[in-house]
């Protein structure tokens, strides 16, 4: 019934806009094009939860057990409780987002002016060791969550931006195209400062030889060492609060939140009316859910990765140069990715980018690798990294685009589509994560030790391979029954200028 009553709104308002080109000559609606530079501004605001995200996906988690030497039962529980407050907070936020009445700076720029003090106060303590050992857990915590929770009143309104910087479809895929660019460059960014500056795993006593240290159950690194690789996270840490503040600002200077028609008469929802508007809309779970499979894929390979290659690899000294190069490759790919989906469609570049990277998935476990071999299996996998950035939000506003078409009476709830998307990956990925460190636990990994034991090379094995291409198989599998193609998306477009064109002449004519 609702998709009938959908199609007859659809059918009138075309015959309303005929009738109007045909009685009243309707002007021309010129088309809302971005200069360059609103677009390369809104861009630079999306770096700071990129830059932040990448050092604490990278480098969180053997932060937590190098350097502030926790338990791994208790990283976990950081990791996965942090993860999963992160997710609860996204759709509160973007209900409470959705509720918000304009003002003289927007209606979501306030949100990212707001939370981006406490944000940044937050990150750089994550990284400071505190100097007491019984509360250390609740400190990191603490911080942690709150951290996630000014993370989201800054992402879920950026977010939601994309609809409010532009009407026209083509112009918010190119915004997000410059987006994707930027923050990709902003992973970038926070994986050199954070691995440059920290520069690798403190470093462990050469002088020992493989038999005494396969007798010691625990090799306490020298105190020394570990007091520079505390000071050398909080220098990295603090450069990146200055780079985060000066992104807002930029984002904030250079970007002009556009005020709809009617923004301010859209109907309240509760949040459980809110919940089922977007689940009942079935292109959005489709969406939502093989995004998912592959996005924890990727997750999972960035949060086990360093350790990965520091235990079962044996290349300390070099993870964050073969992380850098990761972040590269995939920035340097996201203009050929840009470029193939409006040849091929964006459905055609999720497949062939999610399957790039399987096959080098397998290799790097399934030969005796070296230094080489990781370089190269660190370019193509930045190939697969793109996508994984960029297709999601490329193709969150068309799902928002068709939601509109089939209920052209529902306004202003464009943040609760991003909210909910987020909500359910973070919530997911926080899951896999607390495993996969409480798995680490299992197998028998010591904190501070520099050896560990063949259990831990074979789970850390297991999480950056054979577990993300399980994950990115059902995605892709779940993605291939989502029924937006290209012909449907440009539908929606034409159906939702059209309305705008009736919309303006109706205001037009009223003045």
């Amino acid at each position: 019934m609702a998709r009938g009553k959908g199609a007859e709104q659809c059918a009138a308002t075309l015959l309303s806009v005929k009738h109007l080109h045909t009685e009243h000559k309707t002007p021309t609606v010129q088309r809302n094009c971005l200069s360059v530079w609103s677009k390369l501004c809104y861009a630079i605001g999306g770096a700071p939860y990129q830059i932040t995200g990448s050092a604490l996906g990278f480098f969180l988690q053997i932060y937590l057990l190098e350097v502030a030497q926790l338990d791994p039962f208790y990283a976990s529980i950081i990791l996965f409780v942090g993860r999963a407050w992160d997710a609860v907070t996204d759709p509160t936020v973007g209900f409470l987002v959705s509720r918000s009445r304009w003002t003289s700076l927007g209606r979501l720029m306030p949100w990212i002016l707001c939370s981006t003090p406490l944000s940044v106060m937050a990150y750089f303590l994550i990284w400071y060791v505190p100097p007491f050992e019984q509360g250390k857990v609740f400190w990191y915590l603490v911080v942690y969550c709150l951290f996630q929770s000014m993370q989201t009143c800054f992402h879920v309104p950026y977010s939601a931006l994309t609809m409010f910087i532009s009407s026209d479809q083509k112009e918010r895929d190119s915004a997000t195209a410059y987006r994707m660019m930027v923050e990709v460059l902003g992973t970038v960014l926070g994986t050199a400062i954070q691995g440059q500056i920290v520069g690798g795993a403190p470093d462990c006593p050469t002088e020992l030889n493989v038999t005494e240290s396969r007798n010691m159950t625990k090799i306490n690194m020298s105190r020394v060492s570990l007091d520079e690789t505390k000071r050398s996270y909080l220098i990295a840490s603090g450069v990146i609060c200055v780079i985060y503040i000066f992104c807002v600002a930029v984002l904030f200077f250079g970007v002009k939140e556009q005020k709809r028609s009617g923004q301010q008469k859209f109907q309240h929802l509760t949040f459980r009316q809110g919940l089922c508007m977007v689940l009942n809309h079935r292109p959005y779970v489709k969406l939502v859910l093989g995004f998912l499979f592959t996005s924890l894929a990727f997750m999972l390979l960035e949060g086990n990765f360093a350790l990965f290659l520091t235990y079962a690899l044996n290349h300390r000294n070099d993870f964050q140069n073969i992380l850098l190069v990761i972040m590269l490759s995939a920035t340097l790919t996201i203009p050929c990715w840009q470029w193939f989906l409006t040849r091929f469609g964006k459905k055609m570049a999720v497949y062939c980018g999610m399957i790039w990277a399987v096959p080098f998935m397998l290799l790097i476990i399934s030969i005796k690798s070296n230094l080489i071999i990781c370089y190269l299996f660190s370019m193509a996998a930045g190939m697969s990294v793109a996508v994984a950035f960029f297709l999601p939000w490329s193709m969150l506003p068309d799902v928002v685009d068709d939601f509109k078409v089939r209920n052209p009476d529902v306004h202003g709830h464009e943040a609760l589509f991003f909210s909910f998307y987020v909500f359910f990956v973070k919530f997911a990925s926080g899951v896999s994560l607390g495993i996969s460190t409480l798995s680490l636990k299992l197998s028998g990994y010591e904190t501070g030790a520099c050896l560990q034991p063949e259990g831990v090379s074979l789970t850390l094995k297991v999480l950056v391979s054979p577990v993300p291409v399980a994950l990115i198989a059902v995605g892709l599998l779940i993605l291939k029954t989502y029924p937006i193609d290209e012909e449907r998306r440009q539908r929606n477009s034409i159906l939702l200028q059209k309305r705008l064109e009736v919309g303006t002449h109706r205001k037009t004519t009223l003045q």
